[in-house]
């Protein structure tokens, strides 16, 4: 018998034992029996004569015995029905419709309709739905207007004056989400009290009994109309000068105002009302969501050994969040920070459910861990997204850019080659491009490594490793190049709310300083389809708009806290720290940028240099660090890389109050 059939079986076998099964049965018969008898009513608007009895009594089995196997195929016997959706709806017409056709193809094959009306059971069809699916959507009513199946007690909801009066902004699918989750919670602590929009044609139409009261423009009257004490911009997707306008009329309001976040936040992409939050900065970028190409990446993804290090960090941490969307066999959590490390462990295990992950606290730059890590757990992907980037702090410690940046994804790249993983993965930097400065140096010099191991350019026995490479490179080696990420560890909006809390001054290194901001979801994003499209030897970069001054930053962040700049917070100015450019760069004048078959991606393709020649330099960099000769470094640096422009002065005065930007 074959195995599908035998699944059928079973799965019948299991149904006809329950209770349940043979209530919705036999209520099915029922108004089975009613539409027909009600199809007749119908066509012949008179009490029935004996004919027409007799023809509705022969029928009427083979009616029951077409129908009621139709339904079973079609799954109308294995819903819940307390859960009733369009889903259920659609099946239902699927099977009325097909079981119409069986019985009307069997009729005109046997007897041509000869004495039956073709009406009849047209009529029969129509009244079979209504009554089939007016019954499902009782039942579902029922459950969602009694507290408990077997109870008759109305649930109790929040007493009406401790529900808060919540005004939407929007009338679209976000809106009706919500609306439709605070209806059917009671216990929710809000009131939906009205909706207001941009399209003036809405005006006056409901959304599930919610009323759309006017434009946005008038939010203030419609505020004080409808006695809202809460404002939710109900808008999953718009651009960042649309939400300035809506926080602006909010602000102006004096009413507390939150938003929902955008899709690329939630990791699945369900909008719900526990989700709304504070307005962030990043809401401002108004930047389009990045589109992921989900079947290229389950591909490299799925079943897969994952190894992620800075795991716990800002950047590893939300690559992990959307690593596990693809149900890899195992994520290797590598960092250097115990806190990190257990906090994105417990996360991964508590709030995603997700235990296939094992946490390894150590450096990179631990060849026998790694060896060690490689040799047992044979990981297969390796994203490398631990670094330090904090500019000036690094600037004024430079030895601990060639250990922690350089040396260690030198050495995460030889035991990579070595154990032949398919896939590496850097996470570099847009400083990385003509330098100024040590992190975008370190990151530059890792660059290379990537670009002569993706060339397969060495000869002879590896720097670090005491191990033989491989003769042919099977590992795919790629590069993603990040701009400034809001909320990383390290970012400049933390800082500047601190200093919004504490009353100002707000610190900005320069009035016409500008940079290029992407979120962390972005990011994670990025590196994921990177991998995906890489073939080899790639330096990814995300389509950029325009750049954005760190000075308008902090005046916006001013006034998303309700202050003024410059009259309530002074924005004070400190001047440009060593090694910090006015402008960065996304590219150099030698590189040739391409597009690619994703639209928000370009790609970068640059000429490297051997390894063994990479390897001299980073022995003499490696002997500056461990005698701690900061200028020795970024002369070594300067010899390996010409456009590299280092601040050369002995004792550069590091102004820590306003760190840069990371990546």
């Amino acid at each position: 018998m074959p195995s599908s059939l035998s699944n059928q079986l079973k799965l019948f076998s299991h149904f006809i034992r329950k209770k349940n099964f043979w209530i919705i049965l036999s209520t099915d018969i029922t108004l089975l029996v009613l539409a027909h008898f009600l199809a007749y009513e119908v066509r012949f608007e008179h009490a029935l004569t004996s004919a027409e009895r007799y023809q509705f009594i022969s029928i009427l089995p083979v009616i029951l015995f077409i129908k009621i196997p139709v339904f079973y195929f079609f799954g109308l016997y294995r819903g819940m029905w307390r859960y009733t959706s369009t889903t259920d709806v659609i099946n239902l017409i699927k099977a009325a419709i097909f079981s119409f056709l069986l019985l009307v193809t069997g009729i005109l094959t046997i007897n041509r309709f000869e004495g039956l009306s073709r009406s009849v059971f047209f009529l029969d069809t129509v009244f079979t739905f209504l009554l089939i699916s007016g019954h499902r959507f009782a039942i579902r009513f029922f459950y969602k207007n009694v507290s408990g199946s077997r109870k008759l007690l109305p649930a109790l909801p929040l007493p009406h004056k401790s529900k808060k009066k919540l005004l939407l902004i929007g009338a679209g699918d976000a809106a009706e989400m919500i609306i439709r989750e605070v209806r059917n919670n009671p216990m929710l602590p809000y009131e939906i009290v009205g909706l207001v929009d941009d399209n003036p044609n809405k005006i006056g139409l409901k959304i599930h009994g919610i009323p759309i009261l006017g434009l946005v423009e008038d939010l203030e009257e419609h505020i004080e109309r409808a006695a809202a004490k809460e404002v939710l911009i109900a808008i999953s997707s718009g651009t960042g000068k649309q939400l300035k306008r809506l926080v602006e009329l909010c602000r102006h309001s004096g009413t507390s105002y939150k938003v929902l976040p955008g899709l690329s936040e939630l990791i699945d992409c369900q909008v719900s009302i526990r989700s709304m939050r504070e307005i962030f900065y990043k809401d401002f970028l108004g930047r389009e969501e990045l589109q992921l190409d989900h079947s290229a990446i389950g591909n490299y993804l799925e079943d897969q050994v994952i190894l992620v290090t800075g795991a716990g960090g800002s950047i590893g941490s939300e690559l992990c969040r959307q690593i596990i969307r693809f149900s890899p066999k195992l994520l290797i959590l590598f960092d250097a920070s115990e806190e990190n490390l257990y906090t994105i462990q417990m996360e991964m295990e508590h709030e995603y459910g997700f235990s296939a992950c094992l946490p390894i606290l150590g450096k990179v730059q631990d060849l026998s861990l790694l060896e060690t890590v490689f040799k047992q757990q044979q990981p297969t992907i390796v994203f490398h997204a631990a670094a330090y980037k904090h500019v000036p702090l690094i600037e004024n410690n430079p030895w601990e850019a060639v250990f922690n940046n350089v040396i260690a994804t030198q050495c995460l790249i030889e035991t990579a080659i070595v154990h032949q993983v398919s896939k590496f993965v850097l996470i570099s930097s847009d400083k990385a491009v003509n330098p100024t400065n040590i992190m975008g140096a370190s990151k530059r010099l890792t660059e290379l490594m990537m670009l002569a191991c993706a060339q397969g350019k060495w000869d002879g026995t590896l720097f670090r490793s005491s191990q033989t490479p491989p003769s042919h490179n099977q590992t795919i080696f790629q590069a993603v190049r990040f701009v400034n990420v809001i909320g990383s560890s390290g970012s400049v909006i933390p800082l500047f709310k601190h200093q919004i809390e504490l009353g100002g001054p707000v610190t900005v290194t320069h009035p016409e300083v500008t940079r290029y901001f992407m979120s962390i979801e972005e990011a994670a994003k990025l590196t994921l389809q990177a991998g995906a499209m890489g073939k080899g030897g790639e330096i990814f970069i995300l389509k950029m708009g325009e750049p954005i001054k760190i000075d308008q930053l902090a005046r916006n962040l001013i006034q998303l806290s309700g202050r003024e700049p410059d009259t309530e917070i002074e924005i004070k100015y400190t001047g440009l720290r060593p090694g910090e450019k006015l402008y960065e760069e996304l590219i150099t004048q030698s590189e040739g940028i391409k597009i690619t078959k994703h639209d928000k991606i370009m790609v970068l393709y640059g000429n490297g240099i051997t390894y063994t020649s990479l390897n001299q330099h980073i022995q003499a960099l490696l002997e500056s660090a461990q005698k701690h000769d900061g200028p020795d470094i970024k002369l070594t640096l300067k010899k390996l890389l010409p456009e590299y422009t280092p601040f050369l002065s002995e004792n550069p005065q590091i102004k820590s109050d306003a760190p840069e930007d990371d990546y």
